[in-house]
This record gives structure tokens, sequence and C-alpha cells, in this order.
């Protein structure tokens, strides 16, 4: 489990296999933990899954904690293990980010999968409803800082809130043990308000947009999403699933009909690895 000097801080990550690189990327507000019960499952390859920049075990610079940062250090982290020729599998604010590095850099990613991540801006009507409230709040002035850096909601709330199974208390502790301090907890505030809601933040929809048009002509990439049975906090609902079939090339849809939370490797492991282990087997991606 190396530590990796990135800029001008350290990116841990988790590593089994070898062979040709597929990497997991998490979202907000967990960490590299998310994939701990996928990894095992995947089979052949070089399988990691770091912790982004101020989140886990990696370090924790005086930086803004923007997509464009993340974005920046996980760039950085890519280039000093010498990653090319990728399978990238993203959850979350994961997915948005594998989006990203695809879009800029084409030649390095051989395949997608996803899921449960932003595919799109999204109006607030075409927000689930019952994260409506939530979010509005978390992007508030002085609510959101009162909500995650002074009582740390987004873990010990909402984080086992979109589990459809019972978070054990071990894994909240190993979530939770990163961010013991309010500065430490920046990164998980940041989060939410770029989600691209309502045509805002500009910057987030701008590149939201921009990774948008890459998907839709990216024929010669194949991706997958794996969907389940709508559980707590589930945001990629049918009216998603339909635009994915309709805008997103070379898609392959893997559903099961089990329920999952927002967080699907938590709930759903086994299925998430034997969907993604099936796909790469299909177009040789090993």
């Amino acid at each position: 489990m190396p530590f990796t000097p990135v800029l001008d801080s350290t990116m841990f990550h988790r590593e089994r296999g070898s062979g040709a690189p597929i990497v997991f990327l998490h979202g907000n507000p967990t960490s590299s933990y998310l994939w701990r019960n996928v990894l095992p499952a995947v089979g052949p390859g070089r399988l990691l899954a770091p912790d982004l920049i101020g989140m886990g075990a990696s370090g924790k610079p005086d930086i803004a904690y923007t997509f464009d940062d993340h974005a920046r250090y996980l760039d950085a982290w890519f280039d000093a293990l010498g990653l090319d020729g990728m399978v990238l599998v993203g959850h979350d604010w994961g997915g948005a980010l594998a989006f990203d590095f695809a879009t800029r850099h084409p030649g390095r990613v051989r395949g997608i999968a996803f899921t449960e991540t932003i595919v799109k801006p999204m109006t607030w009507a075409e927000f689930p409803a019952g994260g409506r409230d939530l979010f509005r709040a978390l992007k508030t002035a002085g609510v959101g800082e009162s909500m995650i850096l002074d009582h740390n909601l987004m873990i010990t709330e909402g984080l086992p809130g979109t589990v459809a199974g019972t978070l054990a208390p071990a894994d909240l502790a190993e979530y939770l043990r990163p961010y013991p301090t309010k500065e430490s907890r920046r990164p998980l505030l940041q989060w939410p308000r770029a989600m691209p809601l309502g045509g805002e933040p500009a910057e987030i929809v701008s590149r939201v947009e921009d990774y948008g048009r890459w998907l839709a002509k990216s024929a010669d990439v194949p991706k997958l999403l794996v969907e389940f049975a709508p559980g707590p906090g589930a945001m990629m609902g049918p009216a998603l699933l339909t635009w994915c079939v309709d805008n997103i090339a070379a898609l392959r849809v893997q559903r099961y009909d089990l329920v999952a939370g927002h967080h699907t490797p938590e709930d759903r492991p086994r299925e998430i690895a034997a969907a993604v282990s099936g796909w790469v087997d299909r177009h040789g991606l090993r």
C-alpha cells in the first residue's frame, strides 16, 4: 500500500496483481477503502485504487479542493506511476474524474466502467427529490460549513444513510478516521458544492459538458454502466439511465435486479466485480 510523491504532497493507493492497469476511483465522502471487497473479486490485472488528494490516507495540502485540483493531482499520480492503456472504474465523483481524464487524455484510456456517477449537468427538477433540500443546504454559505466542517454529517449520517444495508461500525470508523478536524473536512464540503445543478457552478457545468461530448463520440472506447434497483440516495434513476443509453457511445448496461443505495460498492461489491471482470474479458482489456 504505497505512498507516491505527487506535486507538493503525497497520494496513497491500494494495489494488487500485475498486467494491464485497472484503476478504481472513489468519490465523496469515501476513499479507496470503498473498493476493498471489489478488488479481490475482479481477477487478473494490475488493480489500483488511489485515495483522492485530501481524502483517505493521501496528503492534505492547503488547496481549495476544487474539481480541477483533484484532476491535477490525479493526473500527476497517473504520471508518477507511468500508467497508460488504462481501464478506469469510477463511482460518484470518481466517475466524473475518469470521464474528465479520458476527455483530456483519450489515448491513455482503453475503457471506462461506472456506477452512480455524474454523467451530465442537471436541473434541480432532474435531481432526485430526496436530495434537493440537502444539496441546497450544503451549497448555502454558513449552513454547509456547519453541517460538514462542524458536525461531519457527510460521513456520520450521509454515508450510512445512502447504503441499502448496514454499514458496520468498523467500516464507518475507517471512513471517519481521516477527518478528525474541521480543516481536514474541507474536501467533503467542496464536493457537494461542485455538483452541477441548475447551471451552477458554471466551470463544473462546462467541464461536465466537455466530457459529455467525448462520451457521445468515443465509439472506440468501450464503456460499462453497472446499474441496480435504486435504493437510499440513489442518483441514477430511470431517466438518467435512458439518457446514458441515448447519449453514450459504445455503452453496455449491466443491470442487476438487486437494491443498492448510492454507494453501490458497499452494497453490491461482488456484482460490480463480476460485471467489470466479464466486460474487461469481453473486450480484451486485461
